[in-house]
């Protein structure tokens, strides 16, 4: 008697697509998955061979540029090639509760589940995303914001593969794939006489136009200039860490030109011939003054020439010299 040994061959196409319209999909809804800033390792799921989860996005997405989804299989199911299938969906009008369920839903990904042990799926939520696809990693289509809630499906490919994969157990991780940016909070305090006074800002030498509200900037240092008639200039470093924002707040100040005055306790220092107290800093208008030391009767006369938003110290010194002759 001849055996005839039967081979099934399953085709497969890869579906990557936003144009799908909806179709009816049963589930089994095995838990939620949030993708959050608060948890950048990501969350994960365990997964039977035909359950689904629903993957949300919190609400500070600033720093994403996707989302991660590594499907991890246990070393039992590469004896199976070829007999699962990953599918992803969008367009989830009603979140179906844990357990069983009706759903409309389109599908954006479709395909074989690799056999490996670890497969990682990215959707790009930017145009500006720089994902590719590569032997490691799967990159979907770009997905829209609101195209979240997703659902992530597993499905037999073909019926009756045994008690065995019924028992396995597939985990799925979600996590966000961060962007290389953290955002500056920029906020300004004026002095009370100058309240509302316009000024120029630069960062990195770039001029901002609305210097109100938030800026994502690339991690790493970056350079502030303020400029303008009615303040000091101010110059500052700052530095960005990657998803996090730093809250910064320029004083602006007064332009005044300001002395600051440095002298033996007994000296007695004029202004254009008026006394002043050396022990605190002198605002003075811009323009020549003349300045006057006295000690005794010993005197110092010194011309200054001085501009706006610029401090001035002035320092009277005196000096001993000792010299030694044969």
């Amino acid at each position: 008697m001849v055996k005839t040994k039967l081979i099934y061959i399953f085709f497969f196409i890869q579906i990557q697509t936003q144009a799908i319209s909806a179709e009816p999909v049963r589930v089994f809804i095995e838990g939620n998955l949030l993708v959050s800033l608060d948890n950048i390792a990501g969350t994960s799921i365990p997964l039977s061979y035909t359950g689904s989860t629903i993957i949300a996005l919190s609400e500070d997405i600033r720093f994403f540029r996707g989302v991660e989804l590594n499907l991890t299989v246990p070393q039992a199911y590469l004896a199976y090639r070829g007999g699962l299938t990953v599918g992803v969906y969008t367009g989830l009008e009603l979140l179906p509760n844990t357990g069983a369920a009706d759903i409309e839903a389109s599908r954006i990904f479709f395909d074989v589940l690799p056999n490996k042990i670890q497969t990682i799926y990215q959707i790009p939520l930017r145009e500006d995303h720089g994902l590719r696809t590569s032997p490691y990693v799967t990159t979907l289509n770009r997905v829209s914001v609101d195209a979240f809630p997703i659902l992530f499906r597993i499905t037999p490919a073909m019926k009756g593969m045994g008690e065995e994969i019924e028992k396995m157990r597939f985990t799925l991780n979600a996590k966000p794939i961060m962007s290389n940016e953290g955002a500056l909070n920029l906020s300004f305090r004026y002095p009370e006489q100058l309240s509302g006074k316009p000024f120029s800002l630069l960062i990195d030498d770039v001029l901002i136009e609305n210097v109100n509200g938030e800026m994502l900037l690339k991690e790493g240092s970056h350079h502030l200039v303020v400029v303008s008639e009615y303040f000091r200039n101010e110059n500052r470093l700052f530095f960005i860490e990657r998803g996090k924002t730093l809250s910064l707040t320029v004083e602006l100040q007064d332009p005044t030109p300001i002395l600051v005055f440095e002298a033996p306790g007994d000296a007695r220092i004029y202004i254009d011939g008026v006394y002043v107290n050396p022990s605190r800093p002198l605002p003075v208008e811009p323009g020549q003054h003349e300045i006057k030391f006295l000690m005794s009767d010993y005197s110092i006369v010194r011309p200054i020439v001085v501009r706006k938003g610029k401090t001035y110290k002035v320092v009277m010194t005196v000096a001993v010299d000792v010299s030694e002759s044969e």
